[in-house]
């Protein structure tokens, strides 16, 4: 049915992210479909990495394992941005398109009061992108 799956993930956050990967895992296990995990950073040096090839090499890392876990075919794209947080849907998005995937699953959160005013990455991404888009809350 799907080609690829995409999991935006936050490698920061990813231990709260278990419920969409868990999901995505199970829907790519039923077809053998790959999975590819993209994260939007920074290309400055941070916390999480000082270059854009460890950040890489961290999310490889973490598509490695997540492959392992739950018996999978996964990868890394890692995508930089100038401003993360001002540009994550545009950046998802070429990650979309870049990546060849036909689906995107995607971890969200229980609407608040300001969703309605500021709509949430994964209410934008699915009202933007051109393929499927699941959420998971």
């Amino acid at each position: 049915m799907f080609k690829k799956i995409l999991i935006p993930i936050d490698l920061s956050h990813a231990d709260r992210l278990e419920k969409s990967v868990s999901a995505a895992a199970y829907l790519a296990k039923m077809d053998d479909i790959p999975v590819v995990f993209a994260a939007v950073t920074s290309a400055a040096p941070g916390a999480l990495a000082h270059t854009p090839e460890e950040f890489r090499a961290k999310l490889d890392s973490f598509a490695a394992t997540q492959a392992d876990k739950h018996g999978i075919t996964a990868s890394g794209h890692a995508v930089f941005s100038h401003d993360p947080t001002a540009d994550m849907e545009h950046a998802l998005l070429t990650a979309i398109h870049e990546s060849g995937a036909d689906l995107v699953v995607m971890q969200t959160h229980i609407p608040n009061l300001s969703d309605h005013v500021w709509p949430s990455n994964g209410g934008r991404i699915a009202t933007h992108a051109d393929v499927s888009v699941f959420l998971v809350r």
